[in-house]
C-alpha cells in the first residue's frame, strides 16, 4: 500500500500529492511511464510497468511507434494499462541529462509533464500518478526534476481549474528521489498547508 506523505488542496479543488511506493499499484485512471522515444520498456520504471501490466503494453507501444514514428522528447503516447489497476498508461519521453543544455532540458521535461497532464485531461480522466520523469536512468538531477514536476502540476491546475483531472500524484520509490520531492513540496506548500 502506497502512503500519502504530502498533500495540498489547491483553490480549484485539485490536489497534488507525494506518495512513497510503487506506481504500478496506484488505483488511478492513468499512470505515467518514463519512456524512451522508441517506447522500448527495458529498464527502470518502464520495465516494471510492463512486467506487472503484461506484454500487451509493449505490444501496443510497438504498434504506436509503427503507426506514428518515435515519440519526440517532451511528447507522449497512450496505451492501455494491461493488468494494472489503471485505465491507461501515458508514456512520457523526458530528456536525457547531458544531451541538451540545462535550460533546454528543463523545457523538455516541463513539456513531458504538461503533455501527460493534458492527455489525461483530454481523456476525461480524474486521477493520474507520475514518477520522477528523467530523474532515474536518464540522469536528470533529482532536485531540479522535483521542482519542475511540482511547478508544472500547479501551473496546469491554475490554467485548467475546471478540468476533470482533480487528483495528481507523484509516486516515488527510491529514497533520494523521494527526499528531493519532499523538500521541493515543503518549499512550496510548507508541509501541505
Amino acid at each position: 500500500m502506497n502512503t500519502i506523505v504530502r498533500e495540498v488542496k489547491l483553490t480549484s479543488g485539485q490536489t497534488i500529492k507525494i506518495l512513497r511506493g510503487d506506481i504500478t499499484a496506484e488505483q488511478v485512471d492513468a499512470i505515467v511511464n518514463a519512456a524512451n522515444s522508441q517506447l522500448k520498456h527495458g529498464g527502470g520504471v518502464a520495465a516494471v510497468i510492463v512486467r506487472k501490466g503484461g506484454e500487451i503494453i509493449q505490444r501496443e507501444s510497438d504498434e504506436w511507434v509503427r503507426k506514428h514514428g518515435s515519440v519526440p522528447t517532451g511528447q507522449v503516447a497512450i496505451t492501455s494499462a494491461g493488468d494494472l489497476p489503471a485505465k491507461a498508461v501515458i508514456h512520457a519521453v523526458g530528456p536525457i541529462w547531458g544531451e541538451h543544455s540545462p535550460e533546454e532540458a528543463d523545457k523538455l521535461l516541463k513539456s513531458a509533464v504538461w503533455n501527460s497532464l493534458l492527455a489525461a485531461h483530454n481523456q476525461g480522466f480524474e486521477s493520474i500518478a507520475l514518477p520522477a520523469i528523467s530523474a532515474g536512468i536518464f540522469g536528470f538531477p533529482k532536485d531540479r526534476c522535483a521542482a519542475i514536476l511540482l511547478d508544472t502540476a500547479k501551473e496546469f491546475c491554475d490554467k485548467h481549474p475546471y478540468s476533470t483531472l482533480k487528483d495528481i500524484r507523484f509516486v516515488l520509490f527510491d529514497e533520494p528521489t523521494f527526499q528531493a520531492f519532499i523538500e521541493a513540496f515543503d518549499a512550496r506548500w510548507e508541509s501541505g498547508s
